[in-house]
C-alpha cells in the first residue's frame, strides 16, 4: 500500500498499473519541485519500502519518468536524475511557446461561459497565493491554468505532443518562480491572457501566451546558468 503523500482505497486493491502510475506522480512531483535533484540516484528498494510495494510496480513507475525524460536508467549506474541543461530549456520552451500560443489562440476562439469562470475562479485562487508567497501553492494552481488552456482548446493533436513534453517544462516553470522580477512579469502576463480570453481575442491571447512561455524559458535558462557559474566556482 502507498503512503505519505498517496492514498489507496484499502477496499479495492489498486491495480499494478494503478500503482505504478501513482508513484510516478509522486516522483514527477518531486523532480519538478527540485527535492530530488540533477544527478540523484533513485533507489529501487528504498522506493518499494517508502510506498510498501513490490519493485515491480517501481521499476513501471521508473519506466514511465524515462518517457518523461525526467531520468536516466542504465545498466551499471541504476536510475538518476537527468541533468537540466542552459540549452535544454532554451530548446525545449522553443516548442512549447509555440504550441501553447497556438493553443490559446484556438481557446479564445471557442471559449464557453463555463470554462472563462473556470479560468477566472483559478486566477483569482493564484494572485491570492502570489500575494501570500505561497510559492507551492501557486505553482500548482498555474499549472492547472496552463493545462485547461491545452485541453480546452479543442485540438487534441496539439494536446497530444503537449503532454510528451509538459513534465520537463513543469520542471523548469518551477525554477522561474525563484525569480521574484520574473514571477511579478508573469503574475502581468497571466492577467493579459484572461484578458484576451474575456474579450475573445485570439490574436491577443496567442501573443501574450507565447511571450509568457518564451520569458520563461529565458528565466529558466538564466537560473541554470547561474547554478553553473556557482559549481565552478
Amino acid at each position: 500500500m502507498l503512503h505519505n503523500e498517496a492514498t489507496v482505497d484499502t477496499n479495492k486493491p489498486p491495480s499494478p498499473k494503478a500503482v505504478a502510475e501513482e508513484v510516478a506522480a509522486i516522483l514527477r512531483d518531486r523532480i519538478v519541485k527540485g527535492e530530488l535533484a540533477p544527478l540523484d540516484r533513485i533507489v529501487e528498494r528504498r522506493l518499494s519500502a517508502e510506498f510498501n510495494v513490490s519493485r515491480t510496480p517501481i521499476r513501471e513507475a521508473l519506466k514511465l519518468l524515462e518517457s518523461d525524460e525526467l531520468i536516466t536508467i542504465s545498466l551499471h549506474r541504476g536510475a538518476h536524475v537527468t541533468e537540466y541543461l542552459p540549452q535544454d530549456a532554451e530548446a525545449l520552451f522553443d516548442v512549447i511557446a509555440v504550441l501553447e500560443g497556438l493553443a490559446a489562440r484556438r481557446l479564445a476562439e471557442v471559449i464557453t461561459p463555463a470554462t472563462l469562470q473556470r479560468l477566472e475562479d483559478l486566477h483569482s485562487d493564484m494572485l491570492e497565493c502570489y500575494r501570500s508567497e505561497a510559492a507551492t501553492d501557486y505553482f500548482d494552481i498555474n499549472t492547472v491554468i496552463h493545462d485547461i488552456i491545452v485541453d480546452h482548446c479543442g485540438n487534441p493533436v496539439l494536446a497530444a505532443n503537449h503532454r510528451r513534453l509538459i513534465a520537463r517544462a513543469r520542471r523548469g516553470r518551477y525554477l522561474a518562480i525563484v525569480n521574484p522580477d520574473r514571477l511579478a512579469q508573469a503574475v502581468a502576463e497571466h492577467e493579459a491572457i484572461m484578458q484576451a480570453f474575456r474579450l475573445r481575442d485570439p490574436d491577443a491571447a496567442a501573443d501574450v501566451w507565447e511571450t509568457h512561455l518564451r520569458h520563461t524559458g529565458e528565466t529558466v535558462a538564466n537560473v541554470l546558468r547561474a547554478r553553473q557559474a556557482t559549481l565552478k566556482r
